[in-house]
């Protein structure tokens, strides 16, 4: 079977405590819906705060878990943004059973030697260091759930650099060796595991951006990644660790 042809449980996620980055838009709006729907408390990051409320508000008109709202500028944010979010987790739930790691930015397409030297700060801060910051103030609360699940979110460039992608490359390249290293330092010692998943081409905001001649509706909706998503935060995917999936891989 692949996962794009996952079947889940109605209540598949039912009282567990989901976080969602870049949560306000594309895919990690169509997550956090999805968790929801599926049963899921799902704590909104992300900068934009009113992107964050529209999808807060949509999760409560359909009566979904009450979702909760943390902002938070991962350019800008620091070691101790990090432990306060932490801290404020522990203080309204006392343990994490999920993470999707979703927000990204894509940065400059250009040649390295062109390559504008604080944007690629931008883009490593935002798509490497932030997803270590908040593993690493987190891993207490994500030990303290019964099973939890990491997910970062792949590309293809970043199994394998390609021309013109830079600093997008390299931290996606980054964030699948965070993932392994976690994986491995949990591995037998706690039930956190981490895995990748590369959504391909999906219509959203940062593909029009990378494609701007492509038709949008030739390329798969948000909604089609779903099920991999659900297979990889719920119980049936428990014994898997360390490993990189693509959203139609077969299990």
């Amino acid at each position: 079977m692949k996962l794009s042809e996952y079947a889940p449980a109605k209540d598949l996620l039912k009282d567990k405590i989901i976080i969602v980055t870049g949560a306000g838009s594309g895919i990690g709006k169509q997550a956090a819906l999805t968790f929801a729907r599926h049963g899921a408390t799902v704590v909104l990051m992300g900068r934009t705060i009113a992107k964050l409320e529209q999808v807060y508000d949509a999760i409560d008109a359909e009566n979904l878990p009450q979702a909760a709202i943390y902002p938070i500028n991962f350019e800008g944010a620091v070691e101790k943004d990090y432990i306060d979010m932490a801290d404020k987790i522990d203080d309204a739930f006392g343990r994490i059973d999920g993470i999707l790691f979703n927000a990204a930015e894509l940065g400059e397409r250009t040649p390295l030697e062109n390559y504008a030297a604080d944007t690629w700060q931008k883009i490593l801060q935002v798509n490497a260091t932030a997803p270590f910051l908040m593993v690493k103030s987190l891993l207490p609360l994500l030990r303290a759930a019964p099973s939890a699940s990491v997910v970062f979110t792949g590309s293809s460039v970043g199994y394998r650099g390609r021309a013109y992608w830079g600093a997008y490359a390299a931290s996606k390249a980054a964030q699948e060796n965070l993932m392994q290293t976690l994986a491995d330092e949990e591995d037998g010692t706690s039930q956190v595991r981490a895995n990748s998943i590369n959504p391909a081409a999906t219509r959203t905001a940062m593909r029009a951006a990378a494609y701007p001649a492509e038709n949008p509706e030739d390329v798969k909706p948000a909604d089609a990644l779903m099920p991999a998503y659900l297979w990889l935060l719920g119980p049936d995917s428990a014994v898997h660790s360390g490993k990189q999936f693509d959203w139609d891989s077969e299990i």
